[in-house]
């Protein structure tokens, strides 16, 4: 095994997963995160988006490909030593929000910082810092079933950034949200990331939400999709209205996509 480039902090290679069922969920799916970097994972409903995300945070283990995070080989990894990665090093966010209901707001946002050892009161500031960023520290004090769904994922959200982890997992974050609430929240999201140099691998359904992303990887049937130029189609008219320029045969490019692994 050979680590990958010292500027991909985390990478994947020909990974290939399956489902319980047998069905495939990856099919040879390689892509790197370089440190810092907001990467967006889009695709339909199916095309593997989660399965990628949980293959890299060690959720998961590949049937076959490897998967390495600053130099160690997740894929290796038993399964306490995942965890403890997980724990230390990731930060992971469900499309559907997951609270503890005995605890107040600020107490699940600040959750996993005392579960690494952090003081209350410093878990406590830590949490509520965040919470006032996302708007919802008017809520601290709380409980999960008096909030609103669009509150309690951002509670969520604010208890994955609290720990400031190395990578951040965003499992379609704001589907929960309406469309100009969840625009907010990713601009939170990835200028906060960035601020305190986060890595995030976002998945998204669509283009739209991957906008505030610096880099895109689309994902179709387990496979990344890359964009190719088919052939031109004759028939078709010039661009000067309709007249063929000297040497062609009144063509036009065709953009399409191809699956690669």
């Amino acid at each position: 095994m050979v680590a990958p480039p010292d500027n991909d902090v985390l990478r994947a290679s020909a990974l290939h997963f399956q489902h319980h069922d047998g069905s495939p969920a990856l099919q040879g799916v390689s892509v790197g995160v370089r440190e810092g970097e907001v990467l967006a994972v889009t695709g339909p409903r199916g095309s593997g988006k989660t399965a990628l995300l949980r293959c890299l945070a060690g959720l998961d283990r590949p049937q076959r490909g490897e998967v390495w995070f600053d130099g160690v080989a997740v894929h290796t990894l038993g399964a306490l030593a995942r965890e403890r990665l997980r724990r230390h090093r990731f930060g992971w966010i469900d499309p559907v929000p997951v609270l503890v209901p005995e605890l107040t707001v600020w107490e699940n946002a600040a959750l996993p910082l005392m579960l690494r050892g952090t003081g209350r009161r410093r878990a406590r500031q830590a949490a509520l810092e965040w919470l006032e960023r996302l708007d919802v520290d008017g809520r601290a004090r709380s409980r999960p079933h008096e909030l609103r769904h669009s509150e309690r994922q951002r509670v969520c959200i604010a208890r994955a950034l609290a720990v400031v982890p190395s990578v951040l997992f965003a499992d379609e974050p704001t589907a929960p949200l309406h469309r100009a609430e969840s625009a907010q929240v990713l601009r939170t999201l990835t200028t906060a990331a960035r601020s305190h140099g986060v890595t995030v691998v976002l998945a998204c359904a669509g283009p739209r939400r991957a906008g505030l992303a610096d880099r895109t990887v689309t994902l179709l049937d387990g496979r990344r999709v890359r964009t190719l130029h088919l052939p031109p189609v004759a028939g078709t008219a010039g661009p000067a209205e309709g007249a063929e320029p000297a040497g062609t045969t009144g063509t036009e490019g065709r953009p399409a996509c191809s699956l690669s692994a």
